[in-house]
């Protein structure tokens, strides 16, 4: 999981961030990225892709990750921005904030997916990267702890939308509840307008 790292290593490169992103898929909430720095040769087996792990391992591994990181930065990005400019230019942008949030300087970036970011330094988009390199996977789970966290937080202003449990995704009861109440403020109104296709009315926003 760190031969990417070892790569970079071996060609002179110290300060190697992971980078990834959560919550590209919901209906409401906000894409959330981390960016992480190990120090030079560090290695967990425990470490993997989020999407992997249960809910109790990642809270466990981001006490790990945060404790035994050079850096960790977190980037937000929120749902009326995604609706402004796309997810994918939102989920770019999450990712470069949470590299400028880093406290040491990333020489090297190894970024999860197909993309690279507007930040100024070698990097490399690698598919698949959560469950290929370490940094990336250490990154995937901040996010995604996060991001959780931050939904949890929603929850407890929006109850009616569960999003405790859903965490924004489109399972069948965060849909009904949309046909029947519409959208509170964090749902995504272009991926309910091209996906869900809510009738007019459902389109107000709740307090």
């Amino acid at each position: 999981m760190n031969t990417f790292e070892r790569l970079a290593q071996v060609e002179g490169y110290k300060t190697i961030a992971g980078v990834d992103e959560a919550g590209r898929g919901p209906l409401a909430g906000p894409v959330v990225a981390a960016a992480v720095i190990f120090p030079p040769e560090y290695s967990n087996p425990a470490i993997n892709d989020s999407k992997k792990l249960t809910a109790a391992k990642r809270e466990d591994l981001y006490r790990v990750i945060t404790r035994e990181a050079m850096a960790v930065g977190l980037g937000v990005v929120e749902a009326d921005v995604i609706d402004r400019i796309n997810i994918l230019q939102a989920s770019l942008q999450a990712m470069r904030e949470a590299v400028t949030e880093l406290s040491v300087r990333p020489d090297y970036l190894l970024i999860d997916g197909l993309n690279s970011i507007d930040f100024d330094a070698p990097q490399k988009a690698i598919v698949k990267g959560d469950s290929l390199s370490v940094s990336i996977a250490a990154a995937s789970i901040i996010a995604k702890v996060s991001r959780d966290r931050i939904m949890e937080m929603y929850h407890r202003q929006f109850p009616r939308y569960n999003f405790l449990k859903n965490k924004g995704y489109g399972t069948v009861g965060h849909r009904r509840v949309l046909e029947e109440i519409g959208m509170c403020k964090i749902h995504r109104r272009s991926f309910h307008l091209k996906k869900q296709n809510l009738p007019q009315t459902a389109l107000d926003w709740s307090e």
